[in-house]
């Protein structure tokens, strides 16, 4: 069998699990001839609607990273040693038979970000866990070389992500706003956009959508930022989400570092023009799709927003090659490379 570490249907559905549930409904029922099984801690509320169409189980007695290093690599041995895989978190750490998923090094770079308990455990245990692995694998050559730099391994593939097919654009009216989606964690940068926007001559209002999650450090927000003018909504689901997309008439994700950065190709694919970070992953993924600011100048951000509300033209112009760049990235072919980087690890260990 090839057992898949289901612990990301137990948690709120951002970036990471996204990914794992778009894979995941893609994948065959059998690669090689060997069943692929879901496995889940036992107790844990899982939202199985998720995964509708695949086999999950449910086991063990702990919950969390206990789990992943005790129940489930329990369960592992007691199936003959299966290759896993494990599309987030640290992961099994001295379980070898797996193929493991590193998103992005911003635990090291940003350790202000998360709680000093998150940042710890992920600086100590992730070299360990992906050096015990089969084959790393990751989302943008930019966190590739990122992860051989710092980790010192080679056995690294990038399979990309992508939008999930329900992000369109509806042709709805368009409201004066500025749409943010992310979680209200620092490295998201959204204290640099509230001191750019305060300065915006305009009446467009700033929305921001997500929740603040546990593992970040508390996060204090100065209330002289907060106009009328500004909302934080929360998490909302996605049938909220696309509405959003839907209505903006700008969407900005100013973000200090990204391993891929989904929202933007969830706002072009609603038709929402974007204003996106220059570093890191996203020129990678963005080309010349979006407008681009330096997260680190308030003064840039502000005079690219204020650019994209006083420039119709430029907003059309970015919604034309929005289209044009969500076209790069399709679940279907990233589930086509995850399944043969499976298949040549399988022939590798004679299975």
């Amino acid at each position: 069998m090839i057992v898949i570490n289901a612990r990301f249907l137990s948690q709120k559905t951002t970036g990471v699990q996204r990914y794992a549930i778009e894979i995941s409904n893609r994948l065959p029922q059998l690669i090689n001839g060997i069943q692929i099984i879901f496995v889940a801690p036992k107790g844990s509320l899982i939202n199985k609607n998720k995964l509708p169409n695949c086999k999950i189980e449910q086991f063990g007695h702990f919950k969390g990273h206990l789990w992943e290093q005790i129940d489930l690599v329990y369960f592992l041995k007691k199936k003959n040693n299966p290759i896993l895989i494990n599309f987030g978190g640290i992961g099994p750490i001295f379980y070898k038979n797996k193929i493991t998923y590193l998103h992005d090094l911003a635990f090291k770079y940003y350790p202000k970000s998360f709680s000093f308990l998150f940042q710890k455990a992920y600086n100590t245990l992730i070299p360990i866990s992906v050096k015990n692995s089969l084959k790393t694998i990751t989302v943008s050559n930019y966190v590739k070389e990122d992860i051989k730099k710092n980790i010192n391994i080679n056995n690294i593939e990038v399979v990309y992500a992508a939008q999930a097919n329900h992000f369109k654009n509806l042709n709805l009216k368009r409201e004066k706003y500025i749409l943010a989606v992310s979680s209200l964690d620092p490295r998201k940068n959204f204290h640099r956009i509230l001191e750019a926007y305060k300065d915006v001559d305009s009446e467009y209002k700033l929305i921001f959508v997500g929740a603040k999650s546990k593992a970040f450090s508390n996060i204090k927000i100065d209330n002289k930022l907060i106009e009328k003018n500004v909302t934080f909504t929360g998490y909302l689901q996605d049938s909220e989400l696309i509405e959003y997309y839907n209505k903006a008439s700008i969407f900005i994700y100013a973000s200090l570092f990204e391993g891929f950065g989904i929202p933007p190709l969830e706002a072009q694919a609603c038709a929402c023009p974007c204003l996106v970070s220059n570093i890191t992953s996203l020129p990678e993924v963005y080309g010349d799709s979006v407008e681009y600011c330096n997260p680190f100048s308030v003064e840039d951000i502000r005079n690219k927003l204020n650019l994209l509300i006083n420039d119709k033209n430029k907003r059309e112009i970015l919604v034309k090659k929005g289209f044009e760049n969500i076209k790069r990235y399709n679940w279907d072919s990233s589930v086509k490379k995850l399944v043969q980087i499976i298949e040549k690890e399988l022939i590798s260990i004679k299975i």
